[in-house]
């Protein structure tokens, strides 16, 4: 074997020995090291292990001091509520013993009180019988002293008693007598004042012109026609007055019978929409008029048939009833009174407990009469009557007509109260104005008293009265002056005339300077 191959086996083997000793020799060490680090982790243990146990026995002399504490304060807590409890208790014994005391003392006090009523009873009975037996002997003494006895006595009471009655009782008849009339007057007061109160009845005032208005004041041509005669056609178809003046755009209508200038109305208005105006169209247009006036008439008499709750009443009364529509009396309208009459009738006889359709009945046909008094002669009582009759209405309706102005003395109390129920719808406030007479006298006193003053130069009153305007000469009067002039033409009006309201004063001062260029 050559050197080499030695060399390389003895350095293989020195290799494999050196191996071996390391592979021993890390054995070792890790040995050792893993000995050390359990040594090292179980003496960690201990101290953790010592280290727990005692913060456990801290924590457990902790709890148990805690423990102690909520034990101690309970307790206190305990022994402070049953010591009130216990003191509560001691009170309520205290206080029942208390009443306990006064109800012993109080039975005592009812003890000796009754025993006293006992006593004085047997003392008032005893006192019964000595007045009994004086009362006996005062009895027996007094009939030996009048020579009556108590039959005889009380007899001779009786017959004294009877005279001073019969007088007693004529005084109370005569108080009860008064006492009756006083209370009459205030039912029927009440009953008056519920029924007004309870009828709540629209008034419509027409006066005895009604005014057209025109388109334009061309119109007025047209109307009077050529030579006029297209005025003097409607007039004469109609009945009716046409005035034509200087108002613009108007035309008056002038008749005392209502239904005649409504039918010039309804007639005018139509020949003005239809534009056509000559006498052969006038006298179509007014037939045409007249029969849609009469329909109206009917529709207002049923309407007014209706509206009382009235029933079965002829054709012929219900085209009266519709007439009054168009019929006033000093401004207000008479049917729209009758209706309220009527109202006014059936509440005060339901308050009175009379017919309530009888009294409404005679309410609404009282003035039936005023729609032919502008036809035939006659009072409105008596065209009534005689309506009433020719119609077969009830006697107590006709009575009703007959006595309603007092013309004979109501013989029922339907009568009476149609007579109220009239003059509590004509007399009361704002249902009637003043005729046109009296209107227009005011307004020319007003006027005068105005002129009566120096230095005015005009006046005119308007606004119905309710405003009188003076133009006073501005060279006569000065504007202080103007003021104290106000003043005593108002004082005067005040002292002279009667008027509802107020009336304005206007006093207007103008100065106006007037040149002419040349």
């Amino acid at each position: 074997m050559p050197e080499s191959a030695i060399f390389y086996v003895v350095l293989a083997v020195v290799a494999v020995a050196l191996a071996i000793i390391g592979f021993f020799a890390g054995s070792a060490f890790r040995r050792k090291s893993a000995e050390s680090t359990i040594g090292s982790a179980e003496d960690e243990a201990k101290r953790i292990l010592n280290e727990a146990m005692k913060n456990a026995e801290s924590r457990k002399k902790e709890a148990l001091v805690e423990a102690k504490d909520e034990i101690y304060q309970m307790r206190q807590d305990a022994e402070k509520d049953i010591r009130e409890r216990r003191s509560e208790v001691q009170r309520q014994e205290h206080r029942l013993q208390q009443k306990e005391e006064t109800l012993d003392r109080k039975i005592d006090n009812l003890e000796a009180k009754e025993e006293k009523l006992a006593e004085k009873s047997k003392e008032i009975d005893n006192k019964l019988a000595e007045c009994d037996k004086i009362k006996q002997s005062q009895m027996e003494m007094l009939e030996k002293i009048s020579g009556y006895s108590k039959e005889q006595a009380k007899a001779h009471l009786l017959e004294l008693l009877d005279g001073e009655l019969d007088h007693e009782k004529a005084v109370k008849i005569l108080d009860y007598e008064q006492k009756l009339k006083d209370d009459a007057d205030r039912i029927a007061k009440n009953v008056i004042g519920n029924a007004i109160q309870r009828c709540a009845a629209d008034h419509s005032s027409e006066m005895t012109v009604s005014v057209v208005a025109l388109p334009n004041d061309e119109m007025k041509g047209r109307i009077i026609g050529r030579e006029g005669r297209n005025i003097r056609a409607l007039e004469t178809a109609t009945g009716v007055d046409l005035i034509i003046d200087d108002t613009p755009e108007a035309i008056t209508l002038s008749s005392f019978d209502p239904i005649r200038r409504e039918i010039a109305r309804v007639t005018l208005e139509k020949l003005i929409l239809d534009g056509r105006i000559h006498p052969a169209r006038i006298e179509e247009t007014v037939a045409k008029a007249t029969a849609e006036v009469e329909a109206t008439i009917k529709q207002e008499g049923e309407r007014a048939m209706i509206d009382a709750g009235i029933h079965n009443l002829h054709p012929e009364v219900i085209k009266l009833l519709g007439k009054l529509h168009y019929r006033t009396s000093y401004g207000q309208n008479v049917l729209n009174h009758s209706l309220e009459v009527c109202h006014l009738s059936g509440l005060m006889a339901a308050e009175l407990g009379a017919d309530v359709t009888l009294a409404k009945r005679a309410g609404l046909l009282h003035d039936i009469g005023k729609a032919l008094d502008h036809e035939q002669e006659g009072t409105h009582i008596q065209l009534g009557i005689e309506v009433a009759k020719k119609y077969r209405e009830n006697e107590t309706v006709i009575h009703a007509i007959h006595a309603h102005h007092g013309e004979v003395e109501a013989k029922n109390v339907i009568a009476c109260i149609v007579q109220a129920a009239d003059a509590i719808s004509a007399a009361r406030p704002g249902a009637r104005r003043e005729n046109i007479e009296n209107y227009i006298k005011r307004l020319e006193k007003l006027e005068e008293i105005a002129n009566s003053f120096g230095g005015v130069e005009s006046s005119y009153a308007i606004q119905a009265g309710r405003e009188i305007r003076i133009i006073v000469k501005p060279e006569a009067v000065t504007d202080d002056q103007m003021v104290l002039m106000a003043h005593d033409i108002s004082s005067r009006i005040e002292n002279e005339l009667e008027y509802p309201g107020q009336i304005k004063v206007n006093v207007i001062r103008e100065s106006r300077a007037v040149d002419y260029a040349k």
